[in-house]
């Protein structure tokens, strides 16, 4: 259905004190962008598209000189209450009282934003109402900045001559995100390639420098930076624009005048000769846990030719396996997979190009600097493939056309793509209008080279680093060590008036996190505005071969999806436990008469992607009942659907996995999965608790969680014996066949007749789906030991199916969870960076868990404290509204052309169908507080629970639980 948009000012028009500077036609998106500057200086950007899902941003440049974290406390503390809005924590409280689609804020390392997205028109001027006053008027408060910045406390808070020890959310955030190897070599790139600049700093904070920053240094930070005239504002959707505009005028604008800001980055001085750069991180593997990156600095990254020359040519060199700087790298042994930073980056002022590998041993920078320079200057001298540099032409044809919400809403995603343009002195719409430089580029190609010469000059370039990330198995306890020489230099300069001063403080915070607010000031939406009725996307079905097909019509523009589900016959345990890996082996091998490097360019030919994924699906009314399922996922540009569907029939019936290949990508996969723990360990927990009460998490722990862990570290070594999983692999797609299939095609109704006829033969045989055999895990805590310095801590029961009326006060209680009590417990008290509480309504599984917590014993504590808390009598009708409100977001997310339909379709066909979703939602609205208390009651108890932790240390009797320690 076409929208009616408003109508939009012309270029020299004037609303308010605002003058509409240019207004652009964005074809490639079906949108229209217009660009404003305000009296006072502040500039807007304002994209229309049709849309029902509105997106709004406000954008700082924050140019720190130090690694202190100061941008990125002050975001923290700038979201803790406001003038018109003074409670502790308007950001975490309007999450439950919105029906956002996205709500953040995120500092980069030169410029700090604050966006949100919401699909409900009053929703949004109520968010546009909370975020401006919070950023430009924040109260800023003594006891916020403690809390979440940094503090010293005494270990116990009034007695002054206890041990002193630092603690604070960011501080404990900044120490878990360096524990991670790919933070450490992006914190060190920007440094070493740009000594002299912003991006030398660590604008999250390096945990030893945080303590540098003070109150006072952080307003002073605040009043430099958020200024009207150092602010980038950005509006999306098909609202009238004059409605966002007075908001921010009266609201902001109204209450400044024109300042003179200085927060520009200048040229980095050029290097006299290429450097080499040596950084450690807290890590114990020294036979695969090194890195080298060979990075250069380029020009200016808001110059639109060069931003696009350089992103095409690093897709061609690095874009996929078969990519000519890629496979030599892979093939030559030397390390597992591409190093954490590579590729094209325009996220500095000056952009930046980098190649190299990880897991390497130790002593390979010659080797891997070699190889890259070496491959580099083969490449320039024989010349690139021209079908190399077309593929890659293709994929930013499909980029540029694609307008889907998954994953992230395209609104923001707008916001984002044209942000660093923007700021850096380019035209917003240079990053949104790709069909000029596109057609300009291919004009140069059939001119002559135009990648050759670049890599020349790249190669002559003395702005090159050679950046070297080595493991230190002592690091962490080193670290742990001059943390504990600065705690004692900072308690032996304190008197006793500084020691009183500490004492006060901590009794201050205290008194501040026990305070009630009147969060009545802050707006809401009600319960009638959740939308009853979901979407009922079209689709017709039909048989295809023994699959059935569902062809879904929808305004793609010009792209075709198409989904192929296979729901699993029987399989044996070694099947079981090698599905993932087939799963991710798939598209990274041979198929039909192409072996790997043949079928990855054309892939990057001929479609914008396939890829493959395992999941384990559920009966809405019985947790017993699940089943697996292999998909293959794949979109193309409508004309080139036959090759879409060729290519996704080659890998289905006539995969082709060879040992050499295999054994590439478990190396790979095996790094991933050990670097992944200490950024997502919370995630692991998860499951490992799951695992021991749940069927289906029992399922997802065996097959892509942490018990996996030593059987494909065993099938990574060198010398493992891969005859057996390749066997496997042959039995697994011998069973493809048998599977219960279905085919979901999604594309315009032009493009909707795609011969599918190919794939379904497939499945020609007919099948049927099966139960998997499962075990649960042993019914013990579980702990895994990592190089991490906190602690991810989880908790899970079984509860309830679907459909059983329980589900919804479930689901309910887990918001009530999330902002009542573990926020205020385990982030605000206890130092963690994030506290959640879940509901797989599917699965039935209900999970608590922490993240970067630097707490262990104290988190399960709280967990086992929420009987109490439920029967406390904190509890309002409010909070049941807002937990309602947020609750129903799941049954209604955010969706897209390439999305709803099939969600609607793989949804009736297993037992979720849109009715049954609507009656879940109509029971979510009647949920009361009774309710709520009786389902904690019935399924949240101590007998019934399952626990686990990912850690960095040998828990002992923490929580008074006997502990199952295994080491990562």
């Amino acid at each position: 259905m076409t929208m009616t948009l408003p109508k939009l000012p012309q270029a020299g028009q004037k609303i308010g004190r605002y003058l509409t500077e240019e207004v652009c036609d964005l074809p490639e998106m079906q949108g229209t962008l217009v660009l404003l500057r305000h009296e006072n200086g502040a500039r807007h950007a304002h994209v229309q598209r049709e849309d029902d899902n509105l997106a709004f941003g406000v954008t700082f440049p924050t140019v720190p000189q130090d690694s202190s974290g100061v941008a990125h406390i002050l975001e923290h503390n700038v979201l803790m209450g406001s003038e018109k809005y003074p409670v502790a924590d308007p950001f975490f409280t309007m999450i439950p009282r919105s029906l956002s689609t996205f709500m953040n804020a995120m500092t980069a390392a030169d410029w700090t934003t604050y966006p949100f997205s919401t699909r409900n028109r009053t929703d949004f001027f109520n968010l546009l109402s909370v975020y401006l006053d919070a950023t430009f008027f924040p109260l800023l408060r003594r006891e916020s900045f403690l809390q979440d910045g940094w503090r010293l406390e005494f270990e116990t808070p009034d007695d002054p001559s206890s041990p002193l020890k630092l603690g604070g959310v960011v501080y404990n955030e900044m120490k878990g995100a360096m524990a991670t190897p790919g933070s450490v070599l992006y914190r060190a790139f920007g440094k070493a390639l740009y000594p002299d600049l912003t991006y030398a700093n660590n604008s999250g904070g390096n945990p030893a420098e945080i303590p540098n920053l003070s109150y006072e240094g952080m307003r002073a930070f605040h009043a430099a930076h958020y200024h009207p005239s150092n602010a980038y504002f950005y509006s999306y959707g098909n609202m009238p624009l004059e409605e966002v505009l007075d908001v921010i005028e009266r609201e902001v604008m109204s209450r400044f005048d024109a300042q003179t800001l200085d927060v520009s980055i200048p040229d980095q001085a050029g290097f006299d000769a290429p450097r080499r750069e040596e950084v450690t991180y807290a890590g114990s593997d020294l036979e695969r846990g090194s890195q080298v990156v060979v990075g250069w600095r380029l020009g200016h990254s808001a110059d639109p030719s060069e931003n696009l020359r350089w992103s095409v040519l690093s897709d061609v060199l690095l874009g996929n396996p078969a990519a000519p700087l890629t496979q030599p790298l892979i093939d030559s042994g030397l390390g597992t997979s591409l190093a954490d930073v590579g590729g094209y980056r325009d996220s500095y002022r000056q952009g930046a190009f980098a190649a190299g590998l990880k897991g390497l041993p130790l002593g390979q920078t010659d080797a891997v600097e070699t190889l890259v320079l070496d491959t580099l200057r083969q490449i320039a001298d024989e010349g690139l493939d021209p079908e190399l540099i077309e593929s890659s032409l293709h994929q930013f044809e499909l980029s540029s056309r694609e307008v889907s919400n998954a994953g992230f809403p395209y609104g923001l995603g707008v916001m984002f793509g044209m942000m660093g343009t923007w700021m850096y002195g380019g035209h917003p719409a240079d990053a949104l209008r790709l069909e000029p430089e596109l057609t300009r580029l291919r004009e140069d190609l059939r001119a002559g080279p135009v990648f050759e010469p670049m890599l020349r000059r790249l190669l002559d370039s003395p702005d090159r680093v050679t950046l070297t990330l080595t493991p230190d198995p002592t690091l962490a306890e080193q670290t742990e060590a001059d943390e504990r020489e600065q705690v004692a230099r900072m308690g032996a300069a304190l008197d006793d008036a500084g020691r009183a001063q500490i004492v006060a403080d901590s009794a201050a915070l205290a008194a501040a996190q026990a305070h009630e607010p009147d969060e009545s000031v802050l707006p809401s939406l009600g319960l009638s505005d959740v939308t009853r009725q979901l979407p009922r996307p079209d689709y017709h079905e039909e048989p295809a071969g023994a699959a059935t097909l569902g062809r879904i019509p929808q305004p793609t523009g010009g792209l075709t999806y198409l989904d192929v589900q296979a729901r699993l016959p029987e399989v044996t345990q070694d099947q079981l436990r090698a599905l993932p890996l087939y799963a991710g082996a798939l598209t990274q091998s041979g198929a039909g008469e192409r072996d790997y490097l043949a079928l990855a360019r054309r892939i990057e030919a001929v479609t914008g992607g396939i890829g493959a994924s395992v999941g384990v699906g559920h009966a809405p009314d019985d947790l017993d009942t699940v089943q697996l399922s292999l998909t293959l996922s794949g979109k193309a540009l409508a004309r080139n659907g036959e090759h879409l569907t060729a290519l996704m029939r080659d890998l289905l019936a006539d995969p082709q996995f060879t040992e050499p290949r295999l054994r590439q990508l478990l190396a790979q996969r095996y790094a991933a999965l050990k670097n992944s723990v200490v950024s997502a360990g919370n995630a692991y927990a998860e499951r490992l608790a799951a695992a021991q009460v749940s069927r289906a998490g029992a399922l997802q722990e065996t097959m892509s969680g942490l018990s996996s862990f030593e059987y494909l570290r065993a099938l990574s070594k060198p010398d493992a014996d891969l005859s057996g999983l390749l066997g496997t692999f042959g039995d697994i797609t011998a069973l493809l066949p048998g599977s219960e299939a279905l085919l979901a095609l999604t594309a315009t109704p032009d493009d909707l007749s795609l011969d599918l006829s190919s794939l379904g033969q497939v499945f020609a045989a007919g099948g049927h789906a099966a139960q998997p055999d499962i075990l649960l895990l042993g019914r013990q805590p579980q702990a895994f030991v990592t190089d991490s310095p906190v602690s991810f801590n989880a908790a899970a029961w079984q509860t309830v199916p679907f459909t059983h009326p329980d589900s919804a006060a479930l689901l309910v209680l887990t918001r009530l969870l999330r902002s009542e009590y573990l926020l205020k417990e385990i982030r605000e008290k206890g130092g963690a960076y994030g506290a959640s509480a879940g509901l797989d309504s599917r699965a039935g599984v209900f999970t608590l868990s922490s993240y970067r917590d630097p707490q262990l014993g104290r988190t399960f504590e709280v967990f086992a404290g929420i009987p109490s808390f439920l029967s406390g009598g904190r509890l309002k009708a409010s909070h049941l509204t807002e937990a309602i409100l947020g609750a129903s977001k799941a049954l209604d997310p955010l969706t897209s052309p390439d999305t709803v339909g099939r969600m609607r379709f793989f949804g009736d066909h297993s037992g979720f169908s849109v009715e049954v979703k609507e009656a879940y939602l109509a029971r979510l609205l009647t949920v009361t507080l009774d309710d709520v208390n009786r389902v904690a009651q019935t399924y949240l108890t101590p007998e019934r629970a399952a626990y686990a932790t990912v850690t960095g240390k040998h828990p002992q009797q923490e929580g008074g639980f006997d502990w199952a320690v295994k080491e990562i």
